[in-house]
């Protein structure tokens, strides 16, 4: 990834702010919602996990209370 930030400085030439292209942005944030999901995963290793027909019938359960 190639990041070729834009500097937004003050009137003492002082960075104050960055701007990027979109799909640098997207990438950015892509990629630490990834690592954050890695992280709760890595964390919560030891615990119960669900099958995939009780992870199913948990989903529809959560649609269900929303839709409420």
């Amino acid at each position: 990834m190639c990041i070729n930030p834009n500097y937004i400085v003050d009137n003492e030439n002082h960075k104050i702010a960055v701007q990027l292209d979109i799909n640098t942005y997207n990438q950015i944030t892509e990629t630490l919602e990834n690592f954050a999901l890695y992280k709760l995963m890595e964390e919560d290793k030891d615990n119960e996990t669900l099958s995939l027909n009780d992870a199913r019938e948990y989903y529809k359960s959560l649609k269900k209370n929303k839709a409420s």
